[in-house]
């Protein structure tokens, strides 16, 4: 074709139009299948089917296209993902099977210990402080503050001195185990003269603070705080006998005992220092060793925090033990005077509050405190307590409880 000049004009490219979708009885039911299979071969049916599978537990659906293949999809083929009369991913969900495998319900014996519980035990957690709540609202409400100083703190607590001068004079009985050790690595006394004189010692520091406290009319804080102190000591100087005698058969004497130690623990195989001693004395251990694991620096942040909930939780204990156990024990009838039913409903009515003492007492003592001390002194082993509540034998609750 050529215009008015003689030059060629070419034909405009045809337009493919869809043809009109048949009305009424033009709906033929080859070419709806024949589209829906299209469509469940498409990239969107397939990323459909497998999201849910994902969402329904099933492994066995097809993978989710990667994004390499969605992209060439939505730049190559566009009748498969665009377009006004597509179906979008989520165009089969409610097609597609639900019930693909044997399943047990998740609080069934077979499938309650493969899953986490945290939101059950946040719901606990919730209960247990709405209840017990209520049960400090109510004692208060009826008897009001019941806390006082003089429980702890009377008129005696200042005349407690002796008590106090006990407690400062406990460091000679490490000092006395040191020049026993020295001595003996020495080869001044024999190792039977050295136990008798560890025995000695250790006896004598458990035997003077019970006699002073008997002998003084203490406070009940001031005379538990003193023998608390007297217990870690003897222990201590326990350790501290047992350990050395066994580097003295070790590397003095060539004799074999039993447990040998390694090539790694051989560091430890040396007589004892002033400043081994100390750090022992002070650090939050038992078991004597002539060097420990150390961390690098001291956290004076997180160390305040630890001695504010050190300070809380002490609160706590005083207040169950003022406020619930001592009216109980106060008001309760003798037990061979009141009864045998009397008896063991007091003992029923000092279960509960016992029980929140105990914890808190452990979590005060054995995390907190030992965690303080470790911290200020760079003590690197801070396992002091293990999982003891997932126990299920008492020889089980006390290997996890040393």
């Amino acid at each position: 074709m050529e215009d008015s000049n003689g030059a060629e004009i070419k034909a405009p490219p045809p337009v493919h139009r869809r043809p009109p979708r048949p009305r009424g009885g033009g709906f033929t039911p080859e070419g709806f299948v024949a589209a829906l299979r299209r469509r469940l071969s498409s990239g969107a049916a397939v990323a459909a089917r497998a999201s849910f599978a994902a969402d329904s537990g099933d492994e066995s659906g097809p993978p989710e296209p990667s994004s390499s293949h969605r992209r060439r999809d939505s730049s190559g083929d566009t009748s498969s993902t665009g377009g006004p009369g597509d179906f979008t991913a989520f165009s089969f969900r409610a097609a597609a099977p639900v019930h693909r495998k044997a399943k047990e319900s998740p609080l069934s014996s077979d499938a309650i210990f493969k899953q986490s519980h945290a939101g059950l035990f946040n719901l606990c957690i919730v209960v247990l402080v709405a209840v017990n709540g209520r049960l400090i609202i109510e004692n208060l409400m009826k008897y009001g503050l019941l806390i006082r100083a003089g429980f702890w703190f009377n008129s005696t607590s200042l005349r407690d001195w002796p008590l106090l001068m006990c407690c400062l004079s406990l460091p000679a009985f490490p000092l006395g185990a040191f020049s026993v050790e020295q001595l003996a690595f020495r080869n001044v006394i024999t190792d039977a003269v050295a136990t008798c004189l560890h025995i000695i010692l250790t006896t004598a520091e458990i035997v003077y603070p019970v006699l002073v406290i008997l002998m003084c009319d203490s406070a009940v804080v001031s005379g538990f705080l003193l023998m608390f102190i007297a217990c870690i000591v003897w222990l201590k100087l326990v350790s501290f006998a047992h350990t050395n005698h066994d580097i003295r058969q070790l590397t003095i004497s060539g004799k074999k005992v039993d447990n040998a130690p390694s090539t790694a623990d051989m560091d430890n195989l040396q007589a004892p220092t002033l400043g081994s001693l100390i750090y022992f004395m002070m650090a939050p251990t038992l078991c004597y060793q002539p060097s420990y694991p150390r961390t690098e620096n001291v956290r004076k942040g997180w160390l305040i925090r630890q001695i504010i909930l050190y300070l809380i939780f002490t609160g706590i204990q005083g207040f169950i033990i003022e406020q619930y156990i001592n009216p109980i024990v106060v008001n309760s009838q003798h037990p061979l005077k009141g009864g045998l039913l009397n008896a063991v409903e007091t003992v029923l009515r000092l279960s509960l509050p016992n029980v929140y003492l105990w914890l808190c007492m452990f979590y005060c003592f054995f995390h907190l405190w030992l965690n303080i001390l470790a911290e200020i002194l760079r003590f690197g082993d801070r396992e002091f307590y293990k999982d003891w509540w997932n126990a299920k034998t008492i020889d089980e609750v006390k290997y996890k409880s040393s």
